[in-house]
């Protein structure tokens, strides 16, 4: 493997979340994989409170960065030192985010290929019981003056990358992680690593553009870096026609999956993007399909269709199980007392069991003409028509911890999504419905949302009221 240069990263900050927190000390580690090269560490005024707790764990206190210089007075330095080099830190989605974000309040895109060490010593140090930095400092026998102060952890970090590079077949390791699996032969001629590393390890619907700007490509992901970095992992049909036309790419998060899931499916039939294929069909094989018998009364009945016999029903609703199918079915029964029988529901010749207990008024032995009995019919196909027979909130995972997102359905179809603050909401309903973003509903949104619901435990369901 080529010799690399890495730039080991280590920061202290006034707490744990890089769009609220700031750096108060950074240290930069330049190693060639076998020695180190140069050092850089100093402390940063955050120009805000520096925590209590902050300053029992690694000792840096306000007075301390008081008189230090302010990020922008050293942004220029790590720049410099970090160019060229693979950005390597203990857990760097931590410090990688927090380096990324001070240089967005500049208003500069901060980018490099990154490493982790935790997930490198995770596969170099197999069977030990923490990989955190001081336990593998403590198992390694590494020696450290001050813990929790940025040059020495930066310092212990690099030992342990040199170590780890000095372990057999650990160097192609390191380059799969830096190269995030990336093919870059099949990258597009514009596109770095650098690039695919700046993009958010965040949940969201990413757009591929060609030279003109137009979109050719939108995906989703929970994590936007490592989907987009699977693209062009492997040669593919789809691979080959990315490299061919992509010049760019942007995104959206999203915080939520169920989010992203719909955004996706609007945008598709929004842009056409040209290398999409149709969406992918989810498997609803489960149907509710009506007719009328030779007796004239309207009668429903569950079917399992596929694209073959598909025609041959006139679906009124898709489901993924049986079990809802069923279900659905039943409570549309039970609303309008309909016979069990003409809903096929139950088997059999005679009254049905819901005649006897005064439920159906008595189709099933004539009792009720055709004419009143599809009256009530009707309603329920109406009813069965529309995909949720009630109107309710989903919330879930906002774009940052502060924030939920919302997904309003409502007259048994989605309506749209939003974001709230979770502290503005202070569990009053009433102000979901504000946040809302209408987007249109439409069979493949009713899919998304149905399996959404089937598949996921915990999801928070609110109803609508007023």
């Amino acid at each position: 493997m080529k010799q690399k240069l890495y730039a080991i990263v280590d920061l202290e900050t006034t707490g744990g979340r890089a769009s609220r927190d700031k750096v108060i000390e950074i240290a930069i580690v330049l190693h060639d994989g076998t020695k180190t090269l140069d050092t850089y560490s100093t402390l940063i005024n955050p120009e805000c409170y520096v925590p209590y707790g902050i300053t029992q764990l690694t000792g840096i206190t306000q007075d301390m960065v008081q008189d230090a210089p302010r990020f922008y007075e050293v942004a220029r330095k790590v720049v410099e030192m970090t160019e060229g080099a693979i950005f390597v830190a203990h857990n760097v989605r931590f410090d990688y985010s927090f380096l990324r974000e001070e240089f967005a309040r500049l208003g500069y895109t901060y980018s490099r290929k990154n490493l982790c060490t935790v997930r490198l010593s995770r596969k170099a140090f197999p069977g030990l019981p923490s990989y955190s930095l001081g336990n593998l400092i403590r198992s390694l026998g590494i020696e450290v003056e001050n813990r929790h102060r940025a040059l020495d952890d930066a310092l212990a970090t690099a030992e342990i990358l040199r170590r780890i590079l000095n372990g057999e077949d650990n160097e192609q390791r390191v380059k799969e992680m830096v190269n995030l699996g990336v093919k870059e032969a099949l990258l597009p001629k514009n596109f770095t690593l650098e690039r695919i590393h700046a993009l958010p390890e965040e949940c969201g619907v990413y757009y591929f553009h060609n030279q003109k700007g137009d979109v050719v490509y939108v995906g989703k992901s929970i994590n936007i870096k490592k989907r987009v970095a699977e693209h062009f992992a492997n040669k593919t049909e789809k691979a080959g026609k990315l490299q061919q036309h992509v010049h760019d790419i942007s995104f959206e998060l999203t915080g939520s999956e169920l989010v992203a899931l719909l955004l996706e499916s609007h945008e598709i039939k929004r842009l056409r993007p040209s290398i999409n294929r149709a969406q992918r069909v989810r498997r609803f094989p489960f149907v509710i399909h009506t007719y009328e018998n030779e007796a004239g009364y309207r009668c429903f009945e569950i079917a399992v269709v596929n694209a073959k016999n598909r025609s041959k029903y006139h679906v009124i609703s898709e489901f993924p199980k049986l079990s809802h199918a069923k279900g659905r079915l039943n409570r549309a029964r039970d609303e309008y007392e309909l016979c069990a029988h003409l809903c096929n529901l139950q088997t059999g010749i005679g009254a049905c069991f819901h005649y006897h207990i005064k439920q159906c008024h008595g189709a099933c032995v004539g009792a009720e003409p055709p004419e009143s009995y599809n009256q009530r019919a009707e309603e329920a196909r109406g009813r069965l028509t529309t995909a949720f027979d009630k109107d309710f909130f989903i919330l879930g995972q906002g774009r940052s911890p502060e924030e939920m997102s919302v997904v309003l359905v409502e007259e048994g179809n989605y309506r749209g999504f939003g974001y709230v603050e979770r502290e503005e909401m202070n569990g009053q309903p009433e102000f979901l419905r504000d946040a809302i973003r209408p987007f249109p509903g439409n069979p493949e949104t009713t899919r998304i949302i149905q399996r959404y619901l089937s598949k996921q435990n915990g999801v928070k369901v609110v109803p609508v009221t007023g």
